[in-house]
């Protein structure tokens, strides 16, 4: 733990199943409702490691103060500005569960998902990780779409299913993948002996950890939805689309290069100088895309809510002749 990092005190010798791990940064009007729907779980042997990475907003301060004073169960780590990954290394460093469970800001859990995703690890020691189905809404909780696991060839009345981990013979993707990075739940000592996530992935870090995870044991996933996942236009996820990109192109590279038992570190070298500073693009195309996709979705469900999404998205890049169709296509599907 470096010396930058506060971390709240804890009870000397206390064993817990589930360490729940979540970053904050300026996300203050959405902290709330993220923390409640980890403590509404119907599991309580858990805590919940929030990690405060430097927010100079003390709004987030306050909220944290207020939980952690009502919930034993709740941990807070102050630690200056590094970004998402670095501040995950700390929070799972600082983890005391058996198991790792991860949830963003945003986000919520159902009040199943803990004990569900622990009754699946606890029955298949040869699991390392546990998905579920995830279920991806706009910014106002507008439904968009299910992901569920890339393989379909389970019953859909089955409780779990564990899919076959990535040969360590032969290079190859994963397949059954997580739903979404925070959708999981997996066991410390499996992450600890994988090598825990990697501060040069500062986007893209939770691909490179299922690859090394992967070589560790097998992934199960839920057949439910237990996760549901909120898309911002303005997002990290949106606004960096090239970036992840690259940086999965890296978290591969580094993959096949160790599975031919040659140096990974030239990936780990050109995933390190991927960093902030822009979308590639104009700030205002940026979001422009991401108010598009999450229109795009509305539009195909049928959802009249996709027209102001449509005219974000004009309003942010005029001259890009898709927005225009899409609007038009919109307002013929609705009339």
């Amino acid at each position: 733990m470096t010396a930058d990092v506060t971390v709240a005190p804890t009870l000397p010798g206390t064993s817990i199943s589930i360490s729940v791990v979540m970053s904050t940064y300026n996300d203050a009007a959405y902290l709330a409702e993220s923390i409640d729907s980890v403590l509404g779980q119907d599991f309580e042997d858990f805590e919940f490691v929030i990690v405060n990475d430097g927010c100079p907003d003390p709004a987030t301060e306050h909220i944290l103060a207020k939980y952690a004073q009502r919930d034993s169960r709740v941990r807070i780590i102050h630690k200056k500005n590094e970004g998402l990954t670095k501040a995950l290394i700390v929070g799972c460093e600082s983890a005391r569960g058996e198991y790792i469970a991860r949830i963003d800001v945003g986000d919520i859990m159902t009040p199943d998902r803990l004990r569900r995703q622990a009754v699946v690890m606890d029955k298949h020691p040869d699991a390392v990780l546990a998905s579920c189905w995830t279920e991806y809404c706009g910014p106002n909780w507008e439904y968009l779409y299910i992901k569920t696991s890339e393989t379909s060839d389970t019953p859909r009345n089955a409780a779990y299913r564990v899919d076959d981990a990535i040969s360590p013979r032969q290079p190859a993707d994963i397949t059954g993948g997580p739903t979404c990075h925070p959708s999981v739940l997996f066991r410390k000592a499996a992450y600890v002996s994988a090598g825990g996530y990697r501060p040069q992935f500062y986007y893209g870090q939770d691909w490179d950890l299922w690859y090394r995870l992967a070589q560790q044991g097998k992934f199960a996933c839920v057949e439910a939805i237990l996760y549901k996942c909120r898309i911002f236009p303005a997002g990290v996820s949106m606004s960096n689309i090239e970036k992840q990109q690259r940086i999965h192109e890296c978290s591969r590279g580094a993959f096949q290069a160790r599975q031919r038992g040659e140096d990974e570190g030239p990936w780990l070298e050109r995933a390190a100088a991927i960093r902030p500073g822009g979308c590639g693009k104009p700030q205002q195309k940026c979001s422009a895309a991401g108010y598009y996709f999450v229109g795009e979705a509305l539009r195909r469900n049928g959802d009249a809510a996709c027209r102001s999404y449509f005219l974000n998205a004009l309003r942010s890049a005029p001259f890009t002749p898709r927005n225009y169709v899409r609007l038009l296509q919109s307002l013929v599907l609705h009339r």
